[in-house]
């Protein structure tokens, strides 16, 4: 395993803005050079979602985002078997065409346009909640039609075809596994996805400029793959959730020394068999009344073992306040459950008021396109209010919003 010594650490921080700044010239000799590679077809030129600030754009040699995610899904036994069981294993991908780079939410394309590879990308639309059952059917047809081996999934976009499917009593025998990436995965959401498609689920943690990262393995552990990069979790609070900083090994093409990636973390155990604990982006970390900061996960753990939620986004006002919306499961969580939550989220974050909740049809996504459970006011990127109710505002707006978007197959992970 390869090790940072003291002179490494003393370099500075890499940020978006500094790889935003001079681009390609900043990574590559000129912008010529880009373009001979691209000619050449021996790069993808590939864009982060935005999620946490302006898009950046990443540069990588042909075949190596395949290579360096094989390394890091094998990390994971149960995984590793079924790869090895069935060679040209299929996936299934379900999240926003924002992320996913081969359709767009504004374009209708045919399920051939779709299936790139050993991929087909079901859905079309930003907002999952808005689908129709006719959408939800031909998506549940396309997915029995090809057969995959694993759903490779946002977890808001698989919870919202999961209800459908167990309202439809649908089964799909070949699905081995869930892998969930794009956004941070809720107890809630782990506990529908299980209770439907009956398979394990499993988080894949990265980012596009730095590919995948951490690997959930059969106990619920994240795994971290040494061979594709250096991990680094700065300024670590008294809980050890830190920034994590990663400085990669096998891009020839844009290697990043160093770089913030916006998430915070959790190390655990010694570094030669350290464990990860990913507590969600430190944009959407909140503050507790007594000065805490109070991470994503943090949060979701208050909602283990509460059922009737769906997905949910808590959002908190400048002044400390905190109003919890929720798409429900079903008929919804019980009067004792909702009070139990609350009572929950208070004591963590010393709110200076009960919080209040509240019942929504669904949930809006950041322009983006990934859904963010936890959020300040004072944040300008996020949505306006969080929540959509139709009669007030026009769908085709926002549909129109994914118009004119650089559409990333990679951008999902983390960005």
């Amino acid at each position: 395993m390869w090790t940072a010594g003291g002179n490494f650490l003393r370099l500075p921080l890499l940020t978006k803005r500094e790889m935003r700044e001079g681009f390609p010239q900043n990574f590559l000799p000129s912008a010529e050079a880009l373009e001979s590679l691209l000619a050449l077809n021996l790069v993808e030129l590939e864009h982060t979602s935005g999620t946490s600030g302006e898009r950046v754009s990443v540069v990588f040699g042909r075949g190596w985002w395949d290579e360096q995610e094989e390394r890091v899904l094998r990390l994971n036994s149960f995984v590793a078997r079924v790869l090895e069981e069935t060679p040209g294993a299929r996936r299934a991908t379900l999240t926003t065409p924002a992320c996913n780079g081969q359709s767009c939410p504004a374009v209708w394309q045919s399920v051939a346009q779709r299936t790139i590879g050993r991929t087909r990308f079901l859905n079309l639309a930003r907002i999952p909640f808005t689908l129709s059952d006719a959408e939800l059917a031909r998506m549940a047809q396309e997915l029995a039609d090809w057969g995959p081996q694993f759903l490779d999934a946002s977890p808001a976009h698989a919870v919202r075809f999961a209800l459908y499917c167990e309202r439809q009593r649908l089964r799909f025998p070949s699905l081995r596994f869930v892998l969930c990436s794009y956004e941070f995965v809720s107890l809630a959401h782990r506990r529908i996805l299980g209770r439907v498609f009956g398979v394990p689920v499993f988080n894949l943690f990265g980012a596009t400029e730095t590919g995948h990262l951490l690997m959930e393995n059969e106990r619920g552990e994240m795994l971290p793959s040494h061979d594709n990069a250096f991990l680094e979790v700065l300024s670590p609070d008294e809980f050890g959730v830190g920034d994590l900083v990663v400085t990669t090994l096998t891009n020839d093409y844009m290697p990043l020394l160093r770089y913030r990636i916006g998430d915070l973390v959790e190390r655990r155990g010694s570094a030669g068999a350290a464990t990860y604990v990913v507590h969600g982006r430190e944009r959407d970390a909140l503050r507790a009344g007594d000065g805490r900061r109070v991470t994503t996960r943090q949060v979701d753990e208050c909602f283990a073992e509460i059922e009737g939620i769906a997905h949910y986004q808590l959002r908190q006002a400048a002044g400390g306040d905190c109003r919890l919306r929720y798409v429900p499961d079903a008929g919804g969580p019980g009067a004792e459950s909702l009070k139990q939550l609350a009572s929950r989220l208070e004591d963590l974050l010393k709110a200076p008021a009960r919080v209040r909740t509240e019942a929504v049809n669904l949930l809006l996504p950041a322009p983006s396109g990934k859904f963010r459970l936890t959020c300040r006011a004072s944040d300008p990127a996020k949505p306006p209010g969080g929540v959509l109710r139709l009669k007030q505002t026009g769908l085709a707006a926002i549909e129109d919003q994914g118009k004119g978007e650089e559409l990333s197959r990679k951008a999902g992970l983390h960005a």
